[in-house]
């Protein structure tokens, strides 16, 4: 994750990887665990050959309270009185969360009452699962183990630990033999997990790790049924004409593999849509062979105008479906299902040497944020879809996954939705500890190597007919060695992975795949919104794979969900005090940088409203400049930025830093900031030469646009204007200069205000913008620069804020169910004030009948900034079953508004205030 001196780089690791448990939930505030009996889950197997069905979910405990043998705890009727419920992907301390045995993790510092040593040990995993007949072969087939596990069906050994281990690698079992009719048991004895020594998943410094150190079984154990052949390995590999998109080869390529002692003869036939193909194979008794269809032998393969998948905002996400059929006399031995898109991924080097990403010959600019899964590893289908949601909201078209590679789901929701996904594997760790030096992370032994690579060759098989895999990354702060990568190339190669790989995250090169073309240079704390338009160190400039300006304080409502009134205070009244749920660094132990640079600029906090309220204004700014400079820089003919990856999109527990979202879902400036920045068409002020640019992110030419920019004084008095017409902007990222803000205006204030305005031809408001300026910059000591920010020597004088008179804004609102379980509040809030004093950066919050967010929601704008007379239209949509029961109200706030709570009503009920029922007639 973060490239620097090893003499100052020391970092907290813990281990994660993908997790799911029967309810998500943070933990309960009861220490107590349940009394009532644990379920037993009991998994009911059918006989289809072909068929595929996951354990439904296991009881777990500790080995040291568990003194039978492996045998007793793995055979059928075993008692497993006291043990804890777990969910089919659960880790250990996930289920104790589930069963009530710890308070809330989230909160305050908790989790630090978790007893460590109670993971320090294996675990127990058992489930039963039941055979009508014993006619089919019985196969477990299993990844996602944390660290490694000893396994045990029927009371009998199937595989063990120096075997199972790896968070990545995939196992299949053929259990034929001991699998009886009726009832059988699965055990597995989880051995207890250290990222330094293990090839799992860390946490580094994202987040406070947890105890169990994400120890469990986070992917789905499926048995599978099938007959004397089994098909394995389906995948389609495409090759879509460019620049034409006007026809496409598919090629199909399966394993087929002989389970019994005798020679056999099997008809593979399969089907893509309305196409269809088949042939025979001859296997020897236990032999393995491909099985290829080719558009040469098979010329249906070879489609004509075909359903192009597209990432969002540039087409649509058709999909297509592959299934395969294996046939032995006539009789089903197995089946297979793939689902894949037709699309084409190019990454090569620019002239500056930087990854340029292009999706069916289009380039386009990587907009995206660094992926956290639940720090308990708890799987969550609407959690996970409520958040890419979000990433669509904020005009992403990318994330990254660095380790913690989600389960299938993940990648089928970003196929859907046309989001990129850029996986890889984590730095700080064994994952690094070969190529890394000093720093964290034990060296390799020789039983690494085939463990990485295995690793390697299960996510490639999982993950390369997924379109919205863009690449893999086999380094992170690191590139491998050339042993390391010849085993990942030997891979990937087997598995006919087609898209881009990359060395490293980090400026980093590697024998066989060269240089990464990405940087790594930070910042990752606090620096200020024009550092981001110097093409040097972070600055808007070649391919950032991971980079923010820190700390994102989240809002209000948040804060008091998870911080104590001690730790609230300390927030706002001592810098230098150590945030627990800031991050195990040391380096970021606290949030000194942070708020030096929030005093500093706009003034010293006077209580936890005041300091709350400034986090978000200058959140707002930079996450919104980070963005803006990166967008106006991708078309230079110099050094042009390709990529920008925030680090990161969310978190995985209550964090104060690397946020755009919070652990609620909650939003505030940092997520409307980016929100701004990214919309598709877009109006915006340079920090570094005082250029008013448009940005044009459609897929279509922006034709006659008028732009006007007017600066004011802190009290609205206007003191520059300026309206240039006629503005043409092609597609695709493309920009133009509309005029330049002049370096001196007369009769500024220290602190002043400019709004953007942009309008079609029709006169309508196409794009808005407002920033808080000041005429003392603030400077920057770039000759000091170290591996996580860039030293301020000097603030921009931004305390003039504080003296805004207040400003009145009312808003009135409706609210209308959906038919799809959703509703819809429509809020117009106006600053009616008499005099000339703007609403800065106005907020709207759907609340509940107790004052609690309703989340998530989806804004179509907010945070508005308005001057006497103006208003605003914004909608909000949201599940209506988040209400929980109550009618909902909105909450408007604002920098230099008060805080006020107002009821809505229906459409119906608006119309009939008027004058007029929902009838129609006036009675």
């Amino acid at each position: 994750m973060f490239h620097r001196p090893a003499a100052v780089r020391r970092r907290t690791a813990a281990v994660a990887v993908l997790g799911l448990v029967l309810a998500f939930t943070a933990g309960t505030s009861s220490a107590t665990p349940r009394t009532r009996p644990v379920p037993r889950p009991v998994t009911h197997v059918g006989s289809a050959p072909g068929s595929t069905t996951a354990l439904a979910g296991y009881v777990i405990r500790s080995t040291a309270e568990v003194a039978d043998s492996p045998a007793a705890v793995s055979s059928p009727g075993y008692p497993a009185a006291g043990w804890y419920a777990a969910g089919p992907r659960s880790t250990v301390l996930a289920a104790l969360l589930a069963a009530g045995k710890y308070p809330d993790p989230f909160y305050s510092a908790n989790q630090q009452k978790i007893p460590a040593a109670d993971f320090a040990v294996p675990w127990w995993y058992r489930s039963d699962f039941t055979v009508a007949d014993t006619n089919s072969r019985t196969y477990l087939d299993f990844s996602g183990v944390i660290s490694a596990a000893d396994v045990y069906v029927d009371g009998k050994q199937v595989a063990a630990k120096d075997t199972v281990t790896g968070a990545y690698t995939r196992h299949e079992l053929d259990v034929t033999d001991l699998v009886r009719s009726g009832t059988n048991t699965v055990a597995f004895r989880i051995q207890p997990n250290n990222p330094d020594k293990d090839l799992t998943m860390g946490w580094i410094d994202w987040l406070q790790p947890p105890p169990d150190r994400n120890m469990g079984i986070v992917r789905d154990v499926t048995v599978r049924r099938g007959g004397p052949v089994a098909l394995r390995d389906a995948h389609v590999v495409t090759a879509l004409a460019l620049p034409s998109l006007s026809s496409a080869d598919l090629t199909v390529k399966a394993q087929a593999r002989n389970d019994s002692a005798a020679p056999v003869t099997a008809t593979v036939s399969g089907t893509v849509g309305q196409v269809s193909f088949s042939q025979d194979v001859t296997l020897a008794a236990h032999e393995t062979k491909s099985v290829t269809f080719t558009p040469a032998f098979h010329p249906q393969l070879h489609l004509t105008a075909p359903r192009v998948w597209w990432p969002a905002g540039m087409g649509a996400q058709p999909m297509y479906d592959l299934a395969l059929t294996a046939t032995v006399s006539g009789s089903t031995s197995d089946r297979a299902h793939e689902s894949f898109g037709i699309r084409d991924v190019k990454a090569p080097l620019n002239a500056d040497g930087a990854r340029q990403y292009s999706v069916n010959g289009r380039p386009l600019l990587i907009k995206g944020g660094g992926w956290s899964p639940d720090e308990f590893l708890r799987w969550d289908r609407t959690y996970v879809e409520d958040r890419l949601r979000y990433a669509l909201d904020l005009g992403f078209n990318t994330i990254r996954l660095e380790g913690h590679i989600e389960p299938d789901e993940f990648f089928d929701l970003a196929d859907r939705y046309g989001i990129l996904t850029m996986p890889g594997w984590e730095c700080c760790d064994k994952w690094e500890g070969q190529v890394n030096g000093s720093e964290s992370g034990d060296k390799w032994t020789a039983a690494d190597y085939p463990v990485a690579k295995a690793s390697m060759a299960a996510e490639a098989a999982r993950l390369r007919d997924h379109p919205s895999v863009v690449s893999f990354l086999i380094g992170s702060d690191f590139a491998p060695d050339k042993t390391i990568e010849k085993n990942y190339a030997d891979a990937l190669s087997a598995a006919d992975w087609r898209t881009p790989v990359v060395s490293a995250a980090s400026d980093n090169s590697a024998p066989i795949n060269g240089s990464s073309g990405m940087k790594m240079t930070g910042p990752y704390d606090w620096v200020p919104p024009g550092y981001w338009y110097n093409k040097q160190e972070g600055g808007a400039t070649g391919f950032n794979s991971e980079t923010s300006a820190g700390p994102d304080i989240p809002t209000l409502d948040t804060l008091r969900r998870m911080l104590s009134p001690a730790e609230l205070a300390a927030l706002w009244q001592n810098p230098s005090a150590k945030q627990y749920h800031r991050s195990p660094s040391a380096t970021f132990a606290t949030l000194k940088l942070y708020d030096d640079a929030l005093a500093g600029r706009y003034g010293t906090p006077t209580g936890l409203d005041d300091y709350v309220r400034k986090a978000q204004l200058a959140q707002y700014e930079n996450v919104r400049a980070q963005f803006e400079a990166y967008g106006r820089n991708a078309k230079d003919a110099s050094k042009p930025s390709t990529g920008v990856v925030y680090w990161m999109f969310n978190s995985g527990w209550t964090s104060l830093h690397w946020q755009l979202t919070d652990r609620y879902l909650d939003q505030g400036g940092a997520y409307f900031g980016a929100k701004k920045a990214n919309e598709p068409l877009h109006i915006q002020y340079s920090y570094d030469n005082r250029a008013v640019t448009v940005v044009n992110n459609r897929t279509t030419a922006a034709l006659g646009l008028t732009a006007r920019v007017t600066l004011f004084t802190t009290d609205g008095t206007r003191r520059y204007d300026r309206t240039v017409t006629g503005l043409d902007i092609g597609p695709g990222g493309a920009s133009t200069t509309a005029l330049t803000v002049p370096a001196s205006v007369s009769g500024l204030s220290p602190t002043y205000l400019a709004k953007l305005v942009l309008t079609d031809t029709g006169g309508r408001e196409v794009s808005r913008n407002v920033y808080w300026l000041s005429t003392k910059p603030d400077v920057l000591d770039y000759a000091h620069t170290d591996w996580f920010h860039t030293p301020t020597t000097a603030y921009a004088d931004l305390k003039g804020l504080s003296s805004m008179p207040r400003a009145t804004v009312t808003a009135t609102g409706t609210t209308a169910e959906g038919p799809d379980g959703t509703s819809t509040t429509t809020v117009t809030v106006r600053n009616t004030g008499s005099g000339t004093t703007p609403a800065l950066l106005t907020d709207v919050h759907v609340v509940d009948a107790h004052g609690t967010p309703v989340l998530p929601v989806r804004w179509s704008d907010n945070q508005v900034s308005l001057w006497p007379g103006e208003s605003a239209t914004l909608t909000a949509t949201y599940r209506t079953a988040d209400l929980h029961g109550s009618a909902p109200r909105v909450r408007v706030s604002g920098w230099n508004t008060p805080t006020a709570t107002i009821g809505l009503h229906s459409p119906a009920e608006a119309l009939w205030k008027k004058g007029t029922p929902p009838g129609g007639d006036v009675p």
